[in-house]
């Protein structure tokens, strides 16, 4: 009964090579198990010197989500910086904006403005509360609420901050898949550490 399992990419597998996968087993881990996994890039291409400055936690619905802010506090070291991110899909706001510009005598103008201010809003203000509630810590705890694509959004956001350590949710309770984006963000962002809960 671990309380965190680490790996690295592509374990017991000659797939490394190729960017499109984690790997089987990986993979398996971050579904049948309840224990956290600390996913490493491959033996060799993780700067041993690295440690833990700067951790981003990401999810589509920050709002609420303790435990994942729990981890990222957890693994952010003494004087870091932790991350809480949050981006909201920009085509599903565009989908909505269509929808609603079909809808009789609704100003469209002032519903495009409320819907993007309100999108935004809630998880602006859970992350406020979040650096309220952790104030004694000795950790700095940032804001990234944006619109945008998600894979896009999330690399830039990366790389702008140089995170050290990606954490974010894999479990969705239906289905068996990894849960939303986490997937293709653990596929692409190969060469950050991730913890995958």
């Amino acid at each position: 009964q671990p309380d965190l399992v680490v790996a690295y990419r592509n374990l017991h597998s000659a797939g490394w090579q190729w960017p499109y996968t984690l790997g089987d087993h990986v993979v398996v881990l971050t579904q049948v198990t309840d224990v956290p996994v600390l996913l490493l890039p491959r033996p060799g291409a993780l700067d041993a010197s690295r440690g833990t400055d700067c951790v981003m936690a990401v999810t589509d619905h920050l709002a609420g989500d303790a435990r994942l802010v729990d981890a990222g506090v957890a693994f952010t070291a003494p004087k870091g910086t932790l991350f809480l991110s949050h981006v909201e899909d920009d085509a599903i706001y565009a989908r909505y904006m269509a929808v609603i510009g079909k809808i009789p005598n609704l100003p469209t103008d002032v519903a495009e403005t409320e819907l993007r201010a309100r999108m935004l809003k809630e998880p602006a203000d859970y992350i406020a509360s979040v650096r309220s509630a952790l104030t004694d810590m000795d950790l700095t705890v940032e804001a990234e609420v944006q619109m945008g694509h998600h894979l896009s959004a999330y690399r830039q956001l990366v790389q702008k901050h140089q995170i050290d350590l990606l954490v974010l949710n894999t479990k969705d309770d239906e289905q068996l898949a990894m849960h939303g984006s986490a997937y293709p963000l653990a596929v692409e962002l190969r060469d950050v550490p991730l913890l995958m809960l």
